[in-house]
């Protein structure tokens, strides 16, 4: 930071301490730019919605994830042969309700939403298949693995 000096004072010292900022710095945390859990997940919210729009959009679906990354063989988790993406399937869901349990009972507090309350969710997975074996990648999931913390 730049400081003001008395024209007199050409060979005068810095003898003052000045707050210590920077990443490695634990009092100048409030500098950086960190997102919390729900912020996390409605960014991750709005990027599968982007790439289901582009997908469903785009001419050449092959071409989209290719761009994208999306693997088109993964290796199988028990050691079998590699899985082939076959499919692809998008998924909507409304949330029309909230069940919790309830204190002391062994009943769920239930709460159905009003209309407008009432949310949709889009999703999309990704099928692989070998002769033994089937998995299905979340797109939410893949998303996070690639745009993960920076």
């Amino acid at each position: 930071m730049p400081h003001d000096h008395h024209p007199n004072d050409a060979h005068s010292h810095h003898h003052h301490d000045h707050p210590a900022t920077g990443h490695n710095h634990a009092d100048a945390e409030h500098l950086h730019s960190h997102m919390h859990d729900h912020d996390e997940a409605a960014d991750l919210q709005i990027l599968t919605n982007q790439f289901i729009d582009g997908f469903v959009a785009a001419k050449d679906k092959m071409a989209y994830l290719r761009i994208a990354g999306v693997p088109l063989e993964l290796a199988d988790k028990a050691g079998g042969p590699s899985l082939k993406l076959v499919d692809v399937h998008l998924s909507t869901e409304w949330q029309v309700g909230t069940a919790s349990p309830s204190f002391g009972s062994s009943e769920l507090s239930y709460l159905p939403y009003p209309g407008e309350m009432v949310t949709e969710r889009t999703n999309m997975g990704f099928v692989y298949v070998s002769l033994k074996a089937k998995d299905t990648v979340d797109l939410r999931a893949f998303i996070a693995g690639k745009a993960g913390p920076d």
